[in-house]
């Protein structure tokens, strides 16, 4: 099967907001392909580091090939919710001076059917970002709870649908194991009354289940809340969004950064005892048309911007 080259989502947008000092070390907690691993050291001064974190041992190999020359780059294996210990374990804390978080499916993981994330094509119903640990899309489809089942796509896919797909997997599932993509698509598909134009009737349900099976929105929290620990003040947290879950825990977590800590009304404090410590530097920003004619798949991007300045 043919795959769609991996194009970087908002690369130069990106890097320019994150790149404030050539000598800094900055963190790519989503190396993918490497698209803005590459910018980011072009950046950098002799003295400047990256540190480039991914789950995917695919991207891993990638990284090794692609940098494996390059003295201030290096790849770890994991999530980036492990940032603050990898942060911890070169004496860095409060010494970044930028994190990337480019969130959501790669090309190469969505347009491989063996990885198990598409609908589109059938393979192995796998869905793990990170094939060397944990429980397979497969393993979770055929134990769950119909109350799981219902739960996860209701919450992580947004599907109002959800109780009907549930029970059509319950009874499926009972008929045979379901492993693979395309019969799970199929099923969702026929469960789903009201299909919405321009997008396949599975759409949302897939979505709910990778993030599940990635703990994806528990590793965001995880990461956001991380970044301002390993943040040098004035240090530049930049993050890439694909869907309406993750942008709105962005822009949640940026705005009571903002605001500081709650106080009870009536309490009085001066302004510099609210403990702010973000500062968001832009409005989202979305691709231009420029980049949504070169690649599709930048359309549901949105891009937030926040400096630490406490």
């Amino acid at each position: 099967m043919d795959q769609q080259p991996h194009i970087t989502v908002l690369e130069q947008e990106a890097v320019e907001a994150l790149v404030v000092e050539p000598e800094g070390f900055y963190i790519d907690g989503t190396f993918g392909r490497g698209g803005h691993s590459a910018q980011i050291v072009q950046k950098l001064a002799p003295a400047g580091r990256l540190l480039a974190i991914d789950k995917d041992t695919d991207a891993i190999a990638v990284a090794a090939e692609r940098f494996g020359g390059e003295s201030r780059f290096e790849i770890a294996h994991c999530s980036f919710a492990d940032m603050r210990s990898l942060v911890e374990t070169r004496g860095l804390m409060g010494k970044v001076s930028g994190v990337l978080l480019d969130l959501g499916v790669s090309s190469p993981q969505l347009d491989d059917a063996d990885r198990g994330f598409s609908f589109l094509h059938d393979g192995p119903l796998d869905m793990r970002m990170d094939r060397s640990r944990g429980q397979s899309a497969a393993e979770w489809v055929n134990t769950a709870s119909e109350a799981e089942l219902a739960r996860v796509m209701k919450e992580f896919g947004e599907e109002r649908f959800a109780k009907r797909m549930a029970r059509a997997l319950i009874r499926e599932r009972a008929q045979s194991p379901i492993e693979r993509t395309g019969r799970l698509a199929q099923i969702l598909k026929d469960a789903n009354p009201a299909w919405e134009k321009g997008k396949h009737p599975a759409t949302r349900a897939f979505q709910g289940i990778r993030i599940h099976i990635n703990n994806e929105l528990t590793d965001l929290e995880a990461a956001l809340e991380q970044a301002l620990e390993v943040l040098a003040v004035g240090g530049r947290l930049v993050v890439i969004s694909f869907h309406s879950l993750e942008d709105r825990m962005v822009k949640r977590f940026i705005r009571r950064q903002e605001k500081g800590d709650p106080v009870p009304r009536g309490v009085p404090l001066m302004d510099d005892q609210l403990n702010r410590r973000l500062k968001s530097r832009s409005k989202a920003i979305k691709a231009g048309s420029q980049e949504l004619e070169k690649n599709i798949r930048s359309r549901s991007a949105v891009m937030r911007v926040a400096e630490k300045i406490a």
